[in-house]
């Protein structure tokens, strides 16, 4: 009897493991193809949409895609730049990124898209947060400042800054920004003029300061990676994720 118990335990840990294995999915916009990475644990689950940093979907995105798994949400890694333009090196991340944070509404339209194949593929579509990392977290911001279909989105470690002059009276989506204290990417004008357009716009949202921390705080591989402080502004993701997809 026990050592059937324990071949059930071990059989149900692995296709608990194979369950949460993120499979890839190409998807169009046009002649462009996109390839995302994806987990559907339920159909008509809670879902979360992701957006990699500026080179990519890299490990960060799929750990915490998996971590998410686990909680029973539906993930989505979505691919902003398409399969021919994904940067090959730091200074094509720079000019391909570069190129979307100037032009919001051609970066919310990639976002849309993968919201849309995500709907596809079962997840609740009134039900679905956004979160993004660095470059991602510009992304997330923008799709709060554009009202896009999100209960929540969470932008860590992202840009601030508004490139053009829309301004929305009533911001739907609810916002969460992780910010490193000591992140030299983001002004302090840029955050002053941010909770601004906040406020302005009848927004819900929180900004976590995080300290002794640099721009790539929560990234193991960067050597600016805090373990403490990366583990709380996780936690603090989970919670308002909790918040927003209940």
């Amino acid at each position: 009897m026990k050592n059937q118990l324990i071949l059930l335990t071990v059989l149900f840990t692995s296709f608990s493991t194979m369950a949460q294995e993120l499979k890839k999915l190409s998807y169009n916009d046009g002649s462009v193809t996109h390839l995302a990475e994806t987990i559907i644990v339920k159909q008509n689950a809670p879902g979360v949409l992701i957006l990699p940093a500026w080179t990519g979907i890299d490990d960060e995105a799929r750990n915490a895609a998996i971590d998410l798994a686990t909680q029973g949400y539906n993930v989505f890694i979505a691919d902003i730049y398409g399969t021919t333009d994904t940067p090959k090196n730091m200074e094509s991340a720079k000019k391909m990124s570069a190129f979307y944070k100037e032009n919001p509404d051609k970066y919310r339209h990639k976002i849309q898209l993968a919201f849309n194949e995500f709907t596809k593929l079962g997840t609740h579509k009134n039900k679905t947060a956004v979160i993004g990392y660095c470059f991602g977290g510009t992304g997330a911001v923008e799709a709060a400042r554009g009202n896009m279909p999100f209960t929540g989105v969470v932008s860590i470690h992202g840009g601030l800054k508004k490139v053009d002059n829309n301004y929305n009276t009533a911001i739907q989506p609810k916002v969460l920004v992780i910010h490193p204290a000591e992140d030299e990417s983001v002004s302090k004008q840029d955050i002053d003029l941010f909770m601004n357009e906040m406020h302005k716009g009848n927004a819900d949202w929180q900004f976590f300061y995080y300290a002794n921390s640099k721009h790539t705080f929560t990234n193991p591989q960067s050597k600016d990676y805090n373990a403490l402080m990366s583990e709380r502004a996780w936690k603090h993701v989970k919670l308002f994720l909790e918040e927003v997809l209940k």
